[in-house]
C-alpha cells in the first residue's frame, strides 16, 4: 500500500473510532459527521491508489464515480450513500444542525455506524 493511501485509510480508521466514541456518549450529530468522513476518506484512498490526486469534494456519488466504483456499489450501499452525503455540510452549519440533530436517534446512529464498518471494511478489501 502506498504512503497516500496509507494515510487516507490511516485516517478513516481514526475517524471511524471517533464515530464509536461518540455513539458511545450518545453525541449523535458527529456520529453521523464522523461516519461521512470515513466513507470520503475510504472512497479517496481507492481514487490515490489510482494514483489520482483526490479531488476536494464532500460529495461521496461523485467521488465514488471519480474512484470508478459506483458500479461495483450494490442498491444497500448506494441508498447507504444517499442517506450518509447530506451529514458532513449539515453538521457544519448552525441552520441545519437542529434539523439533523432530530433525526439522528440512538437506533439510526447505531445502524449508520454498522453500515460504516461494513463499508470501511467491504474498501479496504478493495485495496
Amino acid at each position: 500500500m502506498n504512503e497516500r493511501v496509507k494515510y487516507w485509510i490511516d485516517t478513516a480508521q481514526y475517524d471511524l473510532d471517533t464515530a464509536e466514541a461518540m455513539l458511545q456518549t450518545k453525541r449523535y450529530l458527529y456520529v453521523g459527521f464522523m461516519c461521512h468522513q470515513v466513507i470520503e476518506k475510504s472512497i479517496k484512498a481507492v481514487i490515490a491508489e489510482k494514483n489520482i490526486f483526490p479531488p476536494k469534494s464532500h460529495n461521496l456519488m461523485m467521488l465514488s464515480e471519480k474512484a470508478e466504483i459506483i458500479e461495483d456499489l450494490t442498491e444497500k450501499q448506494l441508498d447507504f450513500l444517499t442517506l450518509v452525503n447530506p451529514l458532513n455540510i449539515e453538521a457544519r452549519y448552525p441552520s441545519y444542525k437542529g434539523d439533523v440533530q432530530s433525526l439522528l436517534d440512538d437506533k439510526l446512529c447505531e445502524e449508520i455506524f454498522a453500515e460504516t464498518k461494513e463499508w470501511f471494511s467491504w474498501i479496504k478489501s478493495k485495496l
